[in-house]
């Protein structure tokens, strides 16, 4: 029996010492948890006003200008022909209401342009849908007027 409980003891002892070194290895862990809070974000007022007048445009929130930045447009038109310029203008607020048309003259020629588009993907599949109507048709990267936001 003498050398079943010597057995025994060490098994206790080698038990014991894998015990208290998990216990060792775990406590980092512990120590170093972390619980979840609560974060609450004290600031001045103002700060949204600056915000709010930055992402409209600041102008255009006041009744000044709109808001603008650079994007896309398609060009429609582009010869010396008044008539030419203003029969595309037409054509294109009859068949798409929804698009803004940009007529602009430079000595010697008439412009016609459509659209606010933020990405050239959006421009061409408006381009995809106005092929039907109009050929010769090219994008061009240009200043835009933005959208107005909801801001509520």
């Amino acid at each position: 029996m003498g050398n079943k409980g010597s057995a025994l003891k060490t098994v206790a002892a080698v038990s014991a010492k894998i015990a208290v070194l998990a216990g060792l290895l775990m406590l980092p862990s512990y120590m170093f948890a972390q619980t979840r809070g609560k974060v609450e974000v004290d600031k001045d007022p103002k700060v949204d006003s600056l915000i709010g007048n930055y992402l409209v445009g600041g102008k255009a929130a006041k009744g000044g200008a709109a808001a603008s930045s650079y994007g896309f447009r398609i060009q429609v038109f582009n010869g010396s022909d008044r008539n030419g310029a203003y029969t595309a203008q037409a054509k294109i607020q009859d068949r798409f209401p929804e698009l803004h048309t940009y007529l602009s003259y430079r000595d010697p020629n008439f412009k016609v342009k459509v659209g606010d588009f933020r990405s050239r993907l959006e421009a061409e599949k408006m381009v995809e849908e106005m092929r039907p109507a109009f050929t010769g048709m090219y994008i061009i990267s240009e200043k835009i007027n933005l959208p107005k936001l909801d801001t509520e």
